[in-house]
């Protein structure tokens, strides 16, 4: 106990680091505050070390110096960059859709200062946030009039809101979805003030069965897109056709939530997914869709229709509630103008990585793979092909068929090489997949090779250490 005592007497006094601080560049600019908080949290680090009976460098440099890797840590950001390489284009915990180099310049341009968000230079007085991108989305999308909100489940309730509240809405039981974040249709449409009516059955509904369900109460047909999954086999749905012919008979507006929702119509597989140019054309009165998904804009909920509905929802109290900030809104200007003005294949990262061509995924295999055998010889390296989900609840149950690199570390397992590559400075997120390490290039960049690389380096340096 003496010899933990004496230890523990070596350890600097706060002031006297502070003081020794205040000439090290180190901490230069930062407030007292923070620098006062690292150097605590680097001397009770130190004193615990010598509790424990461990060596602990407990002079002024050594104190500072674990102070500054405090520091690090304190002012990094948990919400930062990281590689893709799981191959899966949509991946909602690594924040969907990348934004296209417009949709950045956009983003940038308005966080620099003050901007028009609400503002009319042509009047000189308030505008609508919303004026911004209306008459994109309807250029595009062929509707009458269009809004955008904060994201797309809050485009269905405010959409249900609008036209249902206190009144009855029908929904395909096949169709009563739970997607992401328990969003369950059933529970939406009760928010909304609505009354849910269930017909037909869960593999199969026909248009009888909605006209059955119609009463004097009845506000709105829904029809919700299924998303993260498919019902095969013996399954019947009435197609848009039929859907719209009733609401007409019956004056009842026709809302689709296309979930993800696409402007290019995409073929993957067995699967096509329409555009929302096509839904607006097939009569549905509403169309929601996501802004972050296949459209590959930031996080916003898109809603495209009939003026005598949008003018509803935009009188509705729930619009500022779940209005779109800043910020988004920019990011989906500059995606829309892309759409309408540029080459949204080649400009649009999510449209590009889609559409990749297996061959061309083959070739950037090929490229990694030689960086990683320069980096790290003692590996087993080769190129494999590969199939990954659209991701985001899009393109329900089909897979995309790539390439990537899949590679075994000498003397440490696949999963240690992925924790290891997780805590990077810049982390890479890669997948296992047959005791391998997998690097799908369908989502990587070309700058992203070499830093896999790089990584891939510093994981076989630790091995012969």
């Amino acid at each position: 106990m003496a010899e933990f005592k004496a230890a523990l007497r070596e350890i600097p006094a706060i002031d006297k680091l502070l003081q020794a601080a205040a000439g090290d560049d180190g901490f230069a600019g930062l407030e007292r505050k923070a620098v006062t908080e690292a150097l605590r949290a680097a001397v009770d680090e130190a004193r615990k070390a010598i509790m424990s009976g461990g060596d602990r460098d407990v002079s002024i440099k050594g104190i500072l110096d674990a102070a500054r890797r405090k520091l690090a840590v304190m002012l990094r950001p948990t919400l930062r960059r990281v590689i893709n390489a799981t191959g899966v284009v949509l991946h909602t915990n690594l924040g969907r859709a990348p934004l296209s180099a417009r949709a950045q310049a956009s983003v940038v341009e308005v966080m620099n200062g003050y901007s028009t968000l609400e503002y009319d230079l042509v009047t000189g007085e308030r505008g609508s946030r919303y004026s911004h991108i209306r008459e994109l989305i309807c250029r595009l999308t062929g509707a009458e009039d269009a809004l955008a909100v904060n994201n797309n489940a809050a485009a269905v309730v405010l959409a249900v809101s609008a036209v249902g509240a206190g009144r009855e809405v029908i929904v395909s039981r096949g169709e009563l979805v739970e997607v992401g974040g328990s969003f369950r249709i059933p529970d939406v449409i009760s928010q909304s003030g609505a009354r849910l009516v269930e017909v037909g059955t869960t593999n199969k509904t026909h248009i009888a069965d909605y006209r059955a369900a119609i009463t004097p109460d009845t506000a709105a047909l829904l029809k919700v897109h299924t998303s993260n999954y498919r019902i095969v086999g013996f399954t019947a749905q009435p197609d848009a056709a039929e859907l719209v012919a009733l609401g007409e008979e019956f004056g009842l507006p026709v809302i689709e939530d296309l979930g993800s929702g696409t402007l290019l119509p995409v073929e993957a597989g067995d699967w096509r997914e329409p555009s929302v140019a096509e839904r607006v054309a097939a009569g549905f009165s509403i169309v929601t869709f996501s802004g972050d998904k296949l459209f590959g804009a930031g996080q916003a909920g898109i809603i495209a229709g009939k003026k005598v509905y949008i003018d509803k929802m935009k009188k509705h109290p729930l619009l500022r509630a779940f209005r779109i900030d800043k910020l988004s809104l920019a990011s989906l200007e500059g995606t829309l103008i892309d759409y309408a003005w540029g080459n949204p294949v080649c400009d649009i990262p999510v449209q590009r990585m889609l559409r990749a061509d297996p061959e061309v995924l083959k070739t950037s295999a090929a490229r990694l793979a030689a960086i990683l055998k320069e980096q790290a010889p003692d590996w087993s390296v080769r190129v494999t092909p590969t199939a990954s989900p659209a991701g985001g609840g899009s393109l329900p149950a089909v897979n995309l068929a790539g390439y990537g690199v899949s590679v075994s570390p000498r003397t440490v397992s696949a999963a240690a090489a992925e924790i290891m590559l997780r805590k990077r400075d810049v982390p890479v997120i890669a997948r296992i997949q047959d005791n391998r390490l997998l690097f799908d290039v369908r989502c990587l960049r070309e700058e992203d090779f070499a830093e896999i690389g790089l990584a891939c380096a510093e994981i076989a340096k630790g091995e012969s250490m």
